[in-house]
Formats: structure tokens, C-alpha cells, sequence
């Protein structure tokens, strides 16, 4: 039976909730309202003279080249931080959850590159890459694989996505180990009275049963490659070289900040919001079929 709160003063449930509805009106709803108001004006970068133009920043947006290109860097970047991020923190979760003696001390090394700030994850792995002085570029120049992001788009994309990828590694393995730990020791052991491999009892009894877990962090995933990563992007490569790593969140801060296009800027960040919202309305009506609750 299903229990339900009731409170003697009709106003009091507003009151409890008015807080949290005063945050997302204030850092959401109007800042969103902004941006679709700008969208459909042409100022100039003073702000002195307003013109509403409807959909024509729209328009000549989508007729930009280098604005489509950026729809196929955030489409491969995303897609990368996320299959990397949950497959790399599903293996350590499955190994931290076997380990019996200082499962502490391993726990919270893992945990650890969470607390770390985004721009501070893009600056360490953009050290560890400089050359000639970066550790990881010393290792990779002395086996004759010459490395240099500065000039090579690949290398650059390859620098972003393992630092977001580390950014955020800890926060999948939190939710993958308490999924790990709340599956039920009984069904692994009848599977292993069965006969069945420690293969074959991950992919038919532990896998099905966090298939919850990684459809959150799939959408989580998601959203954080969409809009998290500006500060690594603005660390480690500033969007370059050319434009081989300006995703769209990034893209977003170059024309509005730098080139001074407030309302194409602000066009981009509609854009943005709608395809985030898309993906994420998707997932949850395809992608969720297929989740073992």
C-alpha cells in the first residue's frame, strides 16, 4: 500500500519546495529564456542597436560549414568519453569490488579524480603531454611514436578525451561498485554450482542486473561530454589545432566571447539545449526498454 504525506496547512508544501523551485527558475529557467530571447535579435557587440531577425541566426547558422563540422567533433567526442568512461570504471569496479585487504585505501584513490576541477584535469593531462618536458610524451617519443597535439587534431582529440574520461572515471565507479554490491551473493553462487565461467556469470547474471546503473550514467555520460567539458577543451587545446576539438559548448564561449556574436551564440546554446534534451527523451524511451528493473 502506498503511503502518502499529508500536511495540515495547504501552503506548507509550497514553502518546503519554494527553495529549490527559486534555484532552478533563477540558474535554469531564466538564463534558458534569455538565451532564446537573444536568439532572435541582431545586436551589435555593444549592445547599442537591437534588431529582432526571428530565425535568421538560426538560418545562418545551420549554412555555416564550420558550425556543421562542430555537430561531427562533439558526436565523436561524446560518443568516445562515454564508451571509454563506463567500460574503464565498469573493470575497475568489478576489480575493486574482489579486493578484500585494503579495499579502503583503493576505493579512495579511485575516488579521488572527482574532487578534481575540470580545467585543473585539462591542465595536469595537457603537462604530462608537452612536449618535450611531459612524462607520457617523454615515454611515447623513446618507443618512436612522436607525439604533438599542438599540431595533430587526433592527438589533440585523443588529450580531451582522456582527461574527461579521468574527470569523470570516479563518479561511474561509485554508482558501478554499489550496483556491484547490492546484487545478490546467492545468484553467483548458484551459478558457480551450475558450472558456469566467471565470463559467463558477468554478461548472464551481473551485467543484466546493472543495466539500471549504466542506463543513468549512459544519460549522465551524455550530458556532462555535452556541457562539462568546456573547461577542459579551454585548458588542454583551446578548440584548436584549426578547429579540430571546438565541440559545441566550446564553440558556443568562442563566438560569444571572442568573436563577439552574442546572438549567434546564443542560437548555438538553443541548439545545444534542444539537442541535449532530444538524446536524453530518446534514451529514455528506446534505450530504457531494454533495462532489467
Amino acid at each position: 500500500m502506498e503511503k502518502r504525506v499529508l500536511f495540515k496547512s495547504a501552503w506548507l508544501p509550497w514553502a518546503l519546495i519554494a527553495p529549490q523551485m527559486a534555484v532552478i527558475l533563477v540558474f535554469f529557467f531564466w538564463p534558458a529564456g534569455q538565451a532564446l530571447y537573444q536568439s532572435l535579435l541582431l545586436e551589435d557587440a555593444f549592445g547599442s542597436s537591437r534588431e529582432f531577425v526571428g530565425l535568421d541566426n538560426f538560418r545562418r547558422l545551420f549554412g555555416d560549414p564550420g558550425y556543421l563540422e562542430s555537430f561531427y567533433t562533439t558526436a565523436i567526442f561524446s560518443a568516445l568519453v562515454a564508451v571509454s568512461g563506463l567500460t574503464i570504471a565498469l573493470l575497475l569496479a568489478v576489480m575493486a569490488n574482489r579486493v578484500v585487504r585494503g579495499a579502503g585505501i583503493y576505493k579512495t584513490l579511485l575516488i579521488w579524480p572527482y574532487a578534481t576541477a575540470p580545467v585543473v584535469a585539462g591542465v595536469l593531462w595537457l603537462m604530462m603531454f608537452a612536449s618535450p618536458y611531459g612524462v607520457l610524451a617523454y615515454a611515447l617519443r623513446e618507443i618512436g611514436f612522436e607525439w604533438n597535439h599542438l599540431l595533430n587534431g587526433k592527438h589533440a582529440m585523443a588529450l580531451i578525451v582522456m582527461a574527461a574520461v579521468w574527470k569523470q572515471i570516479s563518479y561511474n565507479f561509485l554508482f558501478f561498485l554499489a550496483g556491484l554490491q547490492s546484487i545478490p551473493h546467492s545468484l553467483i553462487e548458484a551459478a558457480t554450482i551450475d558450472g558456469a565461467s566467471p565470463w559467463k556469470r558477468f554478461w548472464s547474471i551481473v551485467f543484466p542486473l546493472l543495466s539500471p546503473t549504466t542506463f543513468f550514467l549512459l544519460v549522465i555520460n551524455i550530458v556532462y561530454a555535452f556541457f562539462d567539458t568546456f573547461a577542459i577543451v579551454d585548458a588542454a587545446t583551446h578548440g584548436g589545432p584549426g578547429k579540430d576539438t571546438s565541440i559545441l559548448v566550446y564553440k558556443v564561449y568562442y563566438d560569444g566571447f571572442k568573436a563577439l556574436d552574442i546572438n549567434g551564440s546564443a542560437a548555438q546554446s538553443v541548439v545545444l539545449m534542444v539537442i541535449v534534451v532530444v538524446l536524453t527523451v530518446i534514451q529514455f524511451k528506446f534505450v530504457e526498454k531494454k533495462v532489467n528493473y
